[in-house]
């Protein structure tokens, strides 16, 4: 079951570059970074911090060789102590480009903390599907990670890989990386259901199926009771469980779904509004203009033209 949800999650995400580099903090030190269309890494290797979100949610506490996993690059701050002030990212590390390396250090000397951290690049094209289902943050403990034999290796070996500038360096390390980003998603799935309900929806035997179908074939003309058979429930058992693994209700999360892809159709595409509506399964051209306005309070043609306007004055990153 895991390998197959896994499968679905991670296979529209094309990861096509990295940004890495080891962090040394010494003292009262705090950064705070923006919200990225990237996964990000952090791997404690020495000493720890503190993760806070600006939502003001109760913060995350890092030890030594805990590994975190922000699989949507939420926007967070890190820290020696809560409440720490933070310096921008942006001032310390004032250009971020794809395949660069480096060093970087805050606060004051003696450096007793040392983190590798990593920004994993998603192609501008690829949609979320499944994998937006993910939780914005994914701890892995120490304990939990010396139990995982090729995760340990490899996070063993990254520092001194990231290090070299042999024939195919920048390649190597995407790929380092990469294993690490999927092992931690399987270890997740296999151990940490019980602590987040996104990761508890994605295991679980049958609402896992119903989420697949949403995302995989959302244009299908699902209902409850056709979702529930999916999933081998009863309607109702269905309708309760998904609501409350999933904080939804199956058809309120469906019609997301798909106002989802059709807002990256009208971004990224040509394809006219009307077949818009019919790929992602709408049977009437105003009822998908009634529920995208509802959705965004933006009609599709504004929306459109809209990033069409910001895309000529440069405005528009093109990510998600």
């Amino acid at each position: 079951m895991g390998d197959d949800v896994l499968t679905a999650l991670l296979r529209p995400l094309w990861l096509i570059d990295i940004f890495h580099s080891v962090w040394e903090a010494g003292g009262s030190w705090g950064v705070k970074g923006e919200a990225d269309s990237c996964a990000v890494v952090h791997h404690m290797v020495r000493g720890g911090c503190v993760i806070a979100f600006e939502d003001g949610s109760g913060p995350v506490e890092l030890h030594e060789g805990d590994l975190a996993i922000f699989p949507h690059g939420t926007a967070h701050s890190f820290s020696a102590e809560r409440g720490a002030p933070t310096t921008p990212l942006s001032a310390l590390v004032p250009t971020v480009r794809p395949g660069e390396s480096g060093l970087v250090r805050v606060g004051a000397p003696p450096y007793g903390t040392t983190m590798l951290c990593a920004s994993l690049r998603y192609s501008p094209l690829a949609g979320p599907g499944l994998y937006g289902e993910l939780p914005r943050i994914i701890v892995l403990r120490r304990p939990m990670l010396e139990r995982e034999p090729l995760l340990m290796s490899t996070l063993a070996v990254l520092p001194s890989e990231i290090a070299r500038t042999a024939p195919g360096a920048r390649l190597v390390a995407l790929r380092a990386f990469e294993t690490v980003f999927v092992l931690s998603l399987r270890v997740a799935l296999e151990q940490l259901t019980e602590e987040s309900p996104a990761l508890r929806a994605l295991r679980h035997r049958g609402i896992s199926k119903a989420l697949m179908a949403m995302h995989g074939s959302y244009a299908e003309p699902w209902t409850v009771e056709t979702l529930a058979r999916r999933a081998g429930m009863s309607r109702s058992a269905f309708s309760q469980q998904f609501r409350e693994l999933v904080g939804d209700t199956p058809m309120r999360h469906l019609t997301s779904r798909r106002l989802q892809e059709a807002r990256r159709l009208l971004s990224e595409t040509g394809v006219a509004q009307r077949e818009i509506a019919e790929r992602v399964g709408y049977r009437s051209q105003v009822g998908f203009h009634l529920a995208f306005r509802r959705e965004f309070d933006v009609t599709p043609g504004a929306f459109r033209s809209d990033r069409g306007e910001r895309a000529v004055r440069g405005e528009d990153s093109g990510g998600r």
